[in-house]
C-alpha cells in the first residue's frame, strides 16, 4: 500500500475530512468509507429529514416560491450531492453507495421547471464515486467546441480511481466519454499504483481566451491545488501543484489546536483583469490566487479569522472555511463555514486543557454531560486484527481508555475496550507525516464516549516530553514513550459546551476583511443540538444579476436567500418542505428563453434557484422578494 501524505490511504476509501480541526468535525456526513479509519457524521440518522412529522425543522416559506421538483430514479436517502445546470438541463451527481456502485451523474430536462424529468444516468467507474464537483463548462479551443460535465471522483473501493471526469454533453440526451480520469498520478513525487490519479475532492473549471482550465482537490498530498490545462479535454495535462500552506495561511493563534489547512473548494472569477482564485483552505481560510498564469498561481493575500467567534463570541474563533462566491463585480466574497459539530469539546487534565473531537456513532457528550475518571493506556487496542493482543481489564470504576491511533480501526478499538470495562475511550493520533498532532473526528460505533485529541495532548497527559518535530520525521525516537497501563497523571476530564453549527461570513476581495456574518436562529440554540437535523450551512450562489443576492443551501435548515453588502449580510427568504429538507448543492440558472421570453410551461422569470436535496433529488425555486 502506498503512502499518502496528506489525509487519506487509497485502501481505507478516506477523504480530505480525516483530518479537520476539532470544531470543524466534518467536511460532510458521510464522507469517505467507514473501513479503517474512515470519518462520518455523528448521529446520521437525524440527516434524513422526511419521513414522519419529528426530526426536522418546521415548515417555512419566505420571498421563495417552489417551482417543481423531481425524485432521481433509485437513489437512496443521502446519496444525492451536487447539482449543476447548462440550458435546458440539470446535473446531479449521485455518490457514496452501499457497495459501492451505481454512483454516477443523472441528467435532467428542466425545460419545464414546474415538470422536471430524469432523461439519463451517466455511470461513474466501479469503486469510484462524484461529490461536489459537478459543474458543465462552455468550451470553445482549437480542440473542442461545446459543453463539458466535470465531475470529481471519489474512491469507495479497491478498483476505484480519482481525479475528474469529463463528457461532452453538448447533446445531453447522448453524452460522449472525453476522459475518464485525469489528474495527478503521484504522491510527494512517487508514482501511485492502485488507484492510479488520486483521489478527488472537488472539481472547477474555467476558461480564460481560447483556453480552458481545470482545478483539482488532491486528497492525498499537502500540495492540493493540483491544475489542469483541459483545451483538448481528451488529452488534458497537469501543469501545476501548489500547498498554500507554503504561505503560512494557518493562524495557530486564532483556530483551534490541531487545525488543519487544506485545499476544499475554489471559484475564479476575471477581477480587474486579472483571473483571480479563491480556495476555500479550511482552517487556514480563504485565500486568493492569480491565476492568469495557471501553470504558475501567485498568492495574493488570506483571510484571518479573528481570536473571537464573531457569532458565538467563544474563544478560539472557529475554522472551516468550505466554499464561498465573488459577488457579480468581485468586490465581495461571500464564503461557508462549514460545522457539523454543535459541541467544542475539550479534555483536560492538572489544570491543563487540551482540543479534541468526539467520536460518531458513540454516546454523546453535550453541555449536560461529561466523562471523567483516570486515564490508562491501553495501547493500539486492535484485538481482533491482531491476534493475541489484550486490553488490560479495568481494576475499578471510573476508569478511561488511552488508546493510540492506527493499525485497525476506530470501532475496533473502542469496542475493545468496552468489553474490557472502560468508562469511555481517549484516541490519540499516531506518528503520522502529515501531522501528529492534528485531531480526527473518528468514525466509531460503540456504548461508550470517545475523544480523539493530537498525539502531543495524550504525551502531556501521561507526564511525557514531545518533539513535533521528531515525531514528524517518523523515526526512532517517535515511538510512544509510556507503557501498557500507566496511568495519566492526573484524573482526566472530557466536557463539551455548545458552540453552535457553521455559518457563513461576507468579506471585501481587497484586503478579505470581514464585514458580516449569517446564521440561522436555529444553529446558534442549543435546543437544536440535537433532533432536527444538521443545521450547518453548505453551499452559496452568489446571483449574477440581481445586485447583492445570494442562495445558500443549509442541509435541515433548507434554502436560504441573503442579502449582502457593505452593511453585512441578512436573510430576505427561506423555503423548508413540510417534512424537511437536506439541501446539500444549490445553483442559480437562467433558463433558454422560449416564445415571448417564458420557459416553456414554466413561470414568467427565467431565474431558477436550482437545489439539490440528499434525500431526494431536484427542486427548482423562484426568489419572490424584492431586488
Amino acid at each position: 500500500m502506498r503512502t499518502a501524505s496528506k489525509s487519506v490511504l487509497a485502501a481505507a476509501g478516506l477523504t480530505a475530512a480525516t483530518l479537520l480541526s476539532p470544531m470543524a468535525a466534518f467536511a460532510h456526513p458521510g464522507d469517505g468509507g467507514v473501513s479503517d479509519e474512515g470519518v462520518i457524521a455523528p448521529g446520521s440518522e437525524e440527516a434524513k429529514q422526511h419521513p414522519g412529522v419529528g426530526g426536522h425543522l418546521p415548515e417555512k416559506q419566505e420571498n421563495v416560491e417552489l417551482v417543481g421538483r423531481a425524485d432521481i430514479k433509485g437513489a437512496a436517502e443521502g446519496r444525492v450531492a451536487d447539482v449543476t445546470a447548462f440550458g435546458n438541463f440539470a446535473y446531479l451527481t449521485v455518490r457514496d453507495p452501499e457497495g459501492c456502485s451505481d454512483a454516477g451523474v443523472a441528467i435532467m430536462d428542466i425545460s419545464n421547471p414546474a415538470s422536471p424529468s430524469q432523461i439519463g444516468f451517466i455511470d461513474a467507474t466501479e469503486g469510484s464515486f462524484p461529490g461536489e464537483g459537478a459543474q458543465v463548462l462552455d468550451v470553445k479551443t482549437k480542440s473542442f467546441t461545446g459543453q463539458i460535465l466535470l465531475f470529481n471522483n471519489e474512491i469507495c473501493g479497491a478498483t476505484g480511481d480519482g481525479g475528474v471526469t469529463m463528457w461532452d454533453v453538448t447533446n445531453p440526451a447522448a453524452p460522449i466519454l472525453l476522459t475518464a480520469h485525469a489528474g495527478d498520478t503521484t504522491v510527494d513525487d512517487e508514482l501511485t499504483e492502485d488507484p492510479v490519479h488520486n483521489e478527488t475532492h472537488s472539481v472547477l473549471g474555467w476558461t480564460d481566451g481560447k483556453k480552458a482550465y481545470a482545478v483539482l482537490v488532491d486528497n492525498y498530498e499537502t500540495a492540493d491545488v493540483d491544475i489542469l490545462d483541459i483545451s483538448d479535454p481528451r488529452k488534458p495535462v497537469l501543469i501545476s501543484e501548489s500547498d498554500l500552506n507554503d504561505f503560512d495561511v494557518l493562524q495557530t493563534e486564532n483556530t483551534p489546536l490541531g487545525s488543519n489547512s487544506f485545499l476544499h473548494d475554489v471559484e475564479v472569477q476575471k477581477i480587474k483583469g486579472t483571473m483571480t482564485m479563491v480556495a476555500s483552505y479550511w482552517d487556514g481560510g480563504w485565500t486568493l490566487l492569480d491565476v492568469d498564469d495557471p501553470a504558475n498561481p501567485v498568492y495574493i493575500d488570506d483571510f484571518d479569522y479573528a481570536a473571537v467567534d464573531a457569532e458565538t463570541e467563544l474563544s478560539p474563533s472557529e475554522g472551516n472555511a468550505h466554499q464561498a462566491e465573488f459577488s457579480p463585480d468581485g468586490k465581495l466574497i461571500v464564503g461557508t463555514d462549514e460545522d457539523f459539530s454543535p459541541f467544542r469539546l475539550t479534555v483536560s487534565a492538572g489544570g491543563q486543557d487540551f482540543q479534541a473531537a468526539q467520536g460518531s456513532d458513540t454516546p454523546q457528550l453535550d453541555d449536560t454531560t461529561k466523562l471523567s475518571g483516570s486515564g490508562i493506556y491501553v495501547g493500539l487496542a486492535c484485538t481482533t486484527t491482531t491476534p493475541g493482543t489484550v486490553v488490560p481489564p479495568t481494576t475499578g470504576a471510573g476508569q478511561i481508555a488511552v488508546i493510540e491511533r492506527g493499525v485497525c480501526s476506530f470501532t475496533e478499538k473502542v469496542q475493545a475496550a468496552e468489553a474490557a470495562g472502560y468508562d469511555g475511550a481517549i484516541i490519540f493520533n499516531s506518528v503520522r507525516p502529515d501531522g501528529c498532532s492534528a485531531i480526527v473526528t473518528p468514525s466509531v460505533q460503540a456504548g461508550i464516549p470517545t475523544a480523539s485529541i493530537g498525539r502531543d495532548s495524550a504525551y502531556a497527559l501521561f507526564g511525557a516530553p514531545y518533539d513535533d518535530a521528531a515525531c514528524l520525521a517518523g523515526g526512532a525516537g517517535s515511538a510512544t514513550p509510556f507503557e501498557v497501563g500507566r496511568t495519566t497523571t492526573a484524573p482526566v476530564t472530557a466536557a463539551a459546551v455548545f458552540d453552535g453549527w457553521g455559518y457563513t461570513r461576507l468579506m471585501t476581495t481587497d484586503g478579505l476583511k470581514e464585514i458580516g456574518t449569517y446564521a440561522i436562529d436555529e444553529a446558534l440554540d442549543p435546543a437544536f443540538a440535537t433532533g432536527f437535523g444538521d443545521l450547518s450551512v453548505h453551499e452559496v450562489a452568489v446571483d449574477p444579476k440581481k445586485k447583492g443576492l445570494a442562495y445558500l443551501s443549509y442541509y435541515s435548515g433548507g434554502l436560504r436567500v441573503v442579502k449582502y453588502g457593505k452593511d453585512g449580510i441578512s436573510e430576505v427568504g427561506a423555503y423548508i418542505a413540510e417534512g424537511g429538507n437536506n439541501f446539500w448543492g444549490v445553483e442559480y440558472h437562467q433558463l433558454p428563453k422560449a416564445g415571448k421570453g417564458k420557459p416553456k410551461g414554466g413561470p414568467a422569470s427565467n431565474d431558477l434557484i436550482l437545489a439539490s436535496d440528499r434525500d431526494s433529488g431536484l427542486w427548482i425555486f423562484r426568489y419572490t422578494g424584492g431586488k
